[in-house]
């Protein structure tokens, strides 16, 4: 199975330090975040990474790449476990797609359609941190329990923070488990359908990929992944795998990035 990790965004919200750095590279602890979001892919037994990059964002792509001159460097000053780490990095199974404009989520998965092929695919946003590794196997298992349905992983918020995020609508079937009827984007309190929102870790059946590549634009006329979703649903199961806050880590504004990075280092 391939992972795909959308990472051609502009990092606004890093800015100015973003403006030279991908905010992807930034570091928690002495990795940056991507790194740990490949690592997590692989653990769950992803045969290669898809990363869709724009090709301004260089760094992302020296990063994963062999680098023999600067170990050979820490090796000869001894310091043999620095030259590991970076061999470790540019040893991973990453490749490349490109976005070659913003047009949403929706369109950077569809970038790496050629490598899915007619496999299930997971998608794994690159701004958020798992760093246990042990959420994609078990949506793996909620999906072999039902055929081989999408799964996506859901987090309960407060009431109040309902309207920031996509929530899910559906039934619990199991602990833990939903059997989803809807997504809708941002809804106000009183129209939500649960307290469940979207958290960035997708397993998709090879049809919602075909469903993006006709898809039309949606919310702020770029292609959502939302309304894939919605339109495969209407053909094929999906479920919903309720995760704890405490399994991962949201690294998409400067205040959360620097609380991963305190919770992280205190761990």
């Amino acid at each position: 199975m391939k992972a795909v990790i959308p990472a051609a965004g502009m990092g606004t919200r890093f800015l100015p330090a973003t403006k030279a750095i991908p905010k992807e590279m930034l570091p928690v602890g002495n990795k940056p975040v991507i790194q740990y979001v490949v690592e997590e892919a692989l653990a769950a037994s992803a045969d290669e990474v898809i990363i869709v990059n724009s090709r301004e964002k260089k760094a992302i792509e020296a990063h994963f790449a062999p680098d023999a001159e600067l170990e050979a460097t820490l090796r000869g000053k001894g310091k043999d476990a620095l030259a590991d780490s970076v061999a470790h990095a540019g040893s991973l199974p990453v490749s490349f797609v490109y976005q070659d404009e913003p047009l949403g989520l929706g369109h950077a998965a569809h970038c790496a359609s050629e490598k899915t092929g007619n496999d299930a695919f997971y998608v794994l946003l690159g701004d958020v941190i798992v760093p246990g590794n042990e959420m994609l196997p078990r949506m793996k298992e909620v999906s072999d329990a039902h055929g081989g349905a999408s799964v996506i992983a859901v987090l309960p918020v407060p009431e109040e923070e309902v309207s920031r995020f996509g929530v899910i609508a559906g039934v619990e079937v199991e602990p833990g488990v939903w059997k989803m009827s809807g997504i809708v984007e941002k809804p106000a309190l009183e129209d939500a359908p649960s307290n469940l929102i979207v958290f960035g870790r997708y397993l998709l059946s090879p049809r919602v990929m075909e469903l993006l590549a006709n898809q039309a634009p949606g919310v702020g006329g770029e292609i959502q992944l939302t309304d894939a979703l919605e339109a495969v649903m209407a053909e094929e199961e999906m479920y919903a795998l309720v995760i704890s806050p405490s399994e991962g880590y949201d690294t998409g504004t400067v205040e959360s990035w620097f609380a991963t990075n305190a919770a992280l280092m205190q761990g």
